[in-house]
């Protein structure tokens, strides 16, 4: 019986015969960089997420799990896109929204009212879903509290980087409270690391959400933000809102460097397999590096969270918002 196909997952044949070749062969001390692939599929296999090249050159298969996962990753955020896109050109958002409409017959665009209220936070987040969603250009938020709890940036993370993908200018305007929130800092540079501007501001921020300056969603009453919103879209009260924007914006300063340096992808990894790995034998195996590689990793992320054994180390992240 032939083995299952990697097709399904976009590698070619040719592709995956070689990646196989490379798992039944592994590295070995006499390769020459390129031996075991020509330059063209050496590369593809790199860019799939396959292999990687050591410091000479050599390609070296990434573990099967991970190879696996990455593809679907990889399947899922262009499907992801695709379907977005078809979403936004087809018109599909539109065509359901006027269902919800109580009126005995559409209302023409032009006598579509410009203002609306919006009770309840239910149906703020969905209209808060919906404008980012179709955000094209520009998309301008404030944050009073300056405080973005691990939770809320795990539900936020999808959106905003979909956001950031789309090449969409994301400004984001943090209260000073974000400066002492370890957490908080964590996730806006992980943001301005994709793309994101960020600022704090020191002066008392009037919250409100901008897309494409033609949207802008402000609270029915700004300190009881649960009560609902208003969302507008009449061209003269938004620009106004952007005026203000831009002005609190112009005040803010703009987000300080990180105390340190925000781990890599690879760094983040080995900081998850302290908490499940016991040896390091087997965390280097499940991370396709060598076992002297991974030591010299947990070695220097000790000393940067300053951790006296690998354990405090993770909590050290994990505190940090690290992973």
């Amino acid at each position: 019986m032939p083995p299952p196909r990697l097709d399904f997952l976009g590698v070619t044949e040719a592709e995956e015969a070689a990646y196989r070749r490379l798992l039944r062969r592994g590295v070995r001390e006499d390769d020459e960089p390129g031996a075991q692939a020509d330059a063209p599929t050496a590369d593809r296999l790199v860019e799939l997420g396959l292999a990687i090249r050591t410091h000479t050159g050599v390609l070296r298969p990434i573990a099967p799990a991970r190879a696996v996962e990455h593809l679907i990753d990889n399947r899922l955020d262009a499907l992801q896109e695709e379907l977005e896109q078809a979403a936004r050109t087809g018109g599909v958002v539109e065509s359901l929204q006027q269902e919800r409409t109580t009126a005995p017959a559409p209302r023409p665009p032009e006598e579509a009212p410009t203002v609306q209220q919006i009770e309840g936070m239910e149906a703020v987040r969905a209209v808060i879903d919906e404008l980012t969603f179709f955000a094209r250009s520009e998309s301008l938020t404030t944050n009073p509290t300056g405080i973005i709890s691990r939770e809320s940036a795990d539900f936020s993370r999808p959106i905003d980087l979909r956001v950031l993908r789309r090449g969409v200018r994301m400004r984001t305007l943090m209260a000073a409270p974000a400066l002492d929130d370890r957490a908080t800092m964590s996730y806006l540079h992980e943001l301005a690391g994709k793309g994101a501007e960020i600022r704090i501001s020191q002066q008392p921020l009037e919250r409100m959400i901008i897309c494409d300056r033609a949207a802008a969603l402000t609270p029915l009453d700004p300190a009881h933000t649960a009560k609902g919103a208003l969302l507008t879209r009449e061209p003269g009260l938004v620009a106004t809102l952007v005026t203000l924007f831009d002005r609190m914006w112009a005040m803010a300063q703009g987000l300080p460097a990180p105390d340190d340096e925000l781990p890599t992808e690879i760094e983040r990894r080995i900081l998850k397999s302290l908490y499940t790995a016991d040896k390091d034998e087997s965390g280097a195996r499940d991370l396709a590096i060598s076992v002297r590689t991974y030591r010299k990793h947990v070695a220097s992320l000790m000393t940067r969270l300053q951790a006296t054994n690998r354990f405090q180390a993770a909590l050290l992240a994990r505190e940090r918002g690290w992973f």
